[in-house]
């Protein structure tokens, strides 16, 4: 009888998936993965205290980071429809020529968008906790998280690191938002 190999793999996967399936069902109480009990030999090794004055220091999630995450959906769903036009005229040109100058189009959109996310990253390293770009344009909009509040300075230092970096800002525009201690 001849098989093929990606047969007898098929079928080894299947009865080793059978097999945890069943060790699993059967196992009457299923050891939670923690991730620090695992390399324990007793459950009784490590206990997880919680703290009443802990409770009190812990810092509130920012609610800002939210409304970031809102603009990045607005723009994603923005340029998805662009993304989805400039392909319906990829399907209905008929010359290479349009088709060549739609492809185009299409790699800016990806490359302002790789450029914004990258801008994105750098600007939390520079210690920001949260920060949204956007670039229209050349008109780069810039909007930060900054619960140490914001000076000039601070203004400065991003809008020259905007500048020095990204060749395709023109114009540079911040606002700080967040809780200012």
């Amino acid at each position: 009888m001849r098989t093929n190999k990606r047969t007898v793999w098929f079928l080894t996967l299947l009865s080793l998936v059978a097999v945890i399936s069943i060790y699993y069902i059967k196992e009457k109480s299923p050891m939670p993965f923690d991730g620090i009990n695992i390399f324990k030999d007793s459950e009784s090794a490590v206990q997880l205290v919680e703290n009443s004055n802990d409770a009190e220091k812990t810092q509130p999630v920012f609610a800002e980071a939210v409304v970031f995450e809102e603009m990045r959906m607005q723009i994603r769903d923005e340029r998805s429809k662009i993304g989805e036009q400039l392909l319906s005229k990829i399907l209905t040109s008929d010359t290479a020529e349009e088709k060549n100058k739609v492809y185009e189009e299409m790699g800016q959109l990806t490359k302002r968008e790789s450029a914004e996310a990258l801008m994105e990253l750098q600007i939390k390293a520079m210690g920001y906790p949260e920060a949204f770009v956007y670039n229209e344009d050349g008109a780069v909009k810039i909007t930060v998280l900054s619960n140490e509040g914001h000076s000039s300075k601070m203004a400065e230092e991003i809008t020259h690191y905007v500048m020095t970096s990204w060749k395709d800002a023109k114009a540079v525009n911040i606002t700080f938002t967040g809780d200012m201690e």
